[in-house]
This record gives structure tokens, sequence and C-alpha cells, in this order.
């Protein structure tokens, strides 16, 4: 069973930067895609940001290119164990609650993490 555990959340003024990390355990596969997503209060769940199998591609709704960047580290061939998610120029509309995502490139099943929340204010 994959468990994913989100940290580095916080409260930052606008124009600040925040350095979020999923951990993977036990880890992630060369197959699997893996995305950041996000939820406002009163607001769907939106993805924010995904690395593809491979990491080859990189994905980025509108609102967070240019300031958001996501990547995963290599911990030996074909195993990885963190994703993570840097956000520069914070805006107060990049409050939310961020989650986690995994979807296993060979089952196609799909888990979560519990989230972390962002606050950008004054």
């Amino acid at each position: 069973q994959v468990q994913l555990e989100e940290s580095g959340g916080g409260l930052v003024q606008p124009g600040g930067s925040l350095n979020l990390s999923c951990a993977v355990s036990p880890r992630f596969l060369n197959g699997d895609s893996l995305a950041w997503y996000r939820q406002a209060p009163g607001k769907e769940r939106e993805m924010v940001a995904m690395i593809g199998p491979v990491g080859r591609t990189t994905t980025y709704i509108d609102s967070v290119k240019g300031r958001f960047a996501i990547s995963r580290d290599t911990i030996s061939r074909n195993k990885w164990k963190r994703v993570d998610l840097q956000m520069v120029s914070l805006k107060a509309e990049d409050s939310a609650v961020y989650y986690c995502h995994l979807k296993s490139g060979l089952s196609e099943d799909t888990f979560w993490g519990q989230g972390t929340q962002v606050t950008v204010s004054s």
C-alpha cells in the first residue's frame, strides 16, 4: 500500500516562497505519475502540477506557470521517494490545502495524501 505524506505548508506573505514536499512510502516507480492538487474553501479540487511517467513531462495550470515547479528526487535506478513543489511569487489566490497524488503506472490505482495548508496573506 502506497502512503503519501505532505509537508512544508504554512503562512507566507504575498510574493513569498514555499517548498512543499511529498514523501512516498515505500517508493514510487518510473511509470507512476505524480501530481499536486489544491482545494480552496468552497472550490473544487484542481490539479496544479503533474510530473508524468519517467519524469519526462511536466504540466501546470495556467495560473501557476512560471511560478511553480514540480520535481522528483532519485534514490536509485527506478526508485523514487519524494516529489516536491517549489512555489515562488505566491499570491493570495494560491491559498488552499495542497494534496499530493499518485497514479500507478501498473495498476492505475490512485493514492492521496492528507494535505498541507498553504496560506498567503499579509
